[in-house]
């Protein structure tokens, strides 16, 4: 199938090519991601540092999980508002503020229990907002190089996983090396060379979105967003499936397999099966990259999802550690179409001045089903142990990832892209012609409605 491409403008000369912007977007997600990887290792290692604790571990990340989801639903509307490039650099300084705490308290007051949930609060708080404005700013950037979105989306997810391939590893090295606290000193670098480098270049459609209509407060426009998202059938079972694979998943990653290697005294080893399955993200997207146009994106989406469910049972069993890697791997590989394809999907349904708060509703109904999966996880994992957790959580992925094989709202993941949307080929960045091609694309919603029951 033939992948939709930005349309030529309608001078005679098509304008040359820049990727500076799409080089620079994707640099700054993988520096964030970076840090956020490190953190990923070293924060639950802390928490276990301190408390001994793997129930206390479960409630640290749930509870920051509601800012988190808080954080996402209302981020979408402060970047369409205030700008997307703006939002970003702003995130990343607040972001690295706050992993600076932790190796400051720890020189002054001490890491108590309750100081570590506050910290954990406010990166949940500041972080999305980076995420979200650099995820709007995407289809500009890729236009402006030249590539179609299916590329572009597959090379982001690849660049998202470069990031988690370097920074768990690092992560898992710096925590046996230099210690827990002084790790979060590389954390915070990292976010700053992000911010520095989103500061200094110029982003195409990095603004704020134009649009004279819209009288809306805060409140009100997070809800349209979330209006919007629930009416489009194929957006909500995206934002459905992605909750219940993200409420099962996060737990393992973030308590269960800390849990299973902090036993073992063996952080190094946790650091390197995150960034083995990283490895084979990065691969897994770049395949889709360059070939994903070729195959039907429902097919491609949902066995992704049932391929990758299955090493993950596999690792559930705990063989052998280099076993454990090669899983891994192919945890990775095989899920190299999801998240391009989801970003696909929110790409050619959403229109311009709605896309920040799309993505950030489809982030928070993410993580809404987060703060369950923890709390359900850690007293579990207390009770029975990590393994008996790790199995049954690991075929309930892939139950669900089954289970989306019958979806019949998947199919539209293969419509073209809507009028007023980034995938069309006429899209509109800005100007007064976007309330036109939003009251077409409000049309194509409407023509939905009579098959929701399907």
């Amino acid at each position: 199938m033939a992948s939709w491409r930005p349309a030529s403008p309608s001078s005679s000369a098509a304008p040359a090519r820049r990727f500076t912007p799409f080089v620079v977007l994707e640099t700054t997600a993988v520096l964030a991601g970076v840090a956020n990887g490190i953190t990923m290792v070293a924060f639950p290692w802390l928490v276990l540092e301190t408390t001994g604790d793997a129930t206390a571990t479960a409630t640290i990340a749930a509870v920051t999980a509601l800012p988190l989801l808080l954080s996402m639903l209302f981020t979408g509307v402060v970047v369409d508002r205030l700008g997307r490039r703006p939002v970003a650099i702003v995130s990343d300084v607040l972001s690295m503020l706050s992993v600076v705490l932790v190796p400051v308290l720890a020189m002054t007051v001490g890491l108590q229990y309750g100081l570590l949930l506050l910290v954990a609060a406010l990166g949940a708080v500041f972080d999305p907002a980076g995420v979200t404005a650099r995820e709007t700013m995407l289809p500009e950037a890729a236009r402006t190089a030249g590539l179609s979105l299916e590329r572009a989306n597959g090379l982001h997810d690849g660049a998202y996983n470069i990031a988690f391939l370097i920074g768990p590893g690092l992560g898992g090295i710096l925590v046996a090396t230099i210690g827990t606290t002084t790790t979060f000193w590389a954390t915070a670098a990292a976010f700053a060379l992000s911010a520095i480098l989103m500061a200094c270049t110029r982003m195409p459609g990095g603004a704020r979105v134009r649009h004279s209509g819209e009288q809306h407060g805060l409140a009100k426009a997070t809800v349209e967003g979330l209006s919007f998202l629930w009416r489009d059938k194929l957006l909500r079972t995206m934002a459905v499936l992605g909750a219940l694979l993200v409420g099962v998943w996060l737990p393992v990653e973030g308590v269960v397999l800390p849990y299973v290697f902090n036993e073992a005294d063996q952080p190094g080893r946790l650091g390197l099966l995150i960034t083995a399955m990283s490895a084979g993200g990065v691969v897994g997207a770049l395949l889709y990259a360059a070939w994903g146009s070729r195959f039907p994106r429902r097919w491609a989406f949902v066995g992704s999802l049932i391929l990758c469910a299955i090493p993950c049972v596999g690792l559930a069993l705990l063989p052998p550690y280099p076993a454990m890697l090669l899983l891994g791997v192919l945890t990775g590989l095989f899920f190299g179409a999801v998240s391009p394809v989801n970003n696909l999907a929110l790409q050619n349904r959403t229109p311009e001045r709605l896309r920040g708060r799309v993505v950030g509703a489809m982030g928070s109904s993410a993580y809404a089903a987060g703060p369950i999966g923890y709390l359900v996880a850690g007293p579990l994992v207390d009770a029975w142990g990590p393994q008996p957790v790790l199995l049954l959580m690991t075929v309930s992925l892939l139950v669900v990832s089954i289970a989306s094989a019958f979806l019949p709202s998947l199919a539209l993941l293969d419509a073209p892209p809507l009028p007023g949307s980034a995938g069309h080929p006429d899209h509109i960045v800005v100007g007064p012609d976007v309330r036109m091609v939003e009251a077409e694309m409000a049309a194509h919603v409407r023509d939905d409605e009579p098959q929701r029951a399907a």
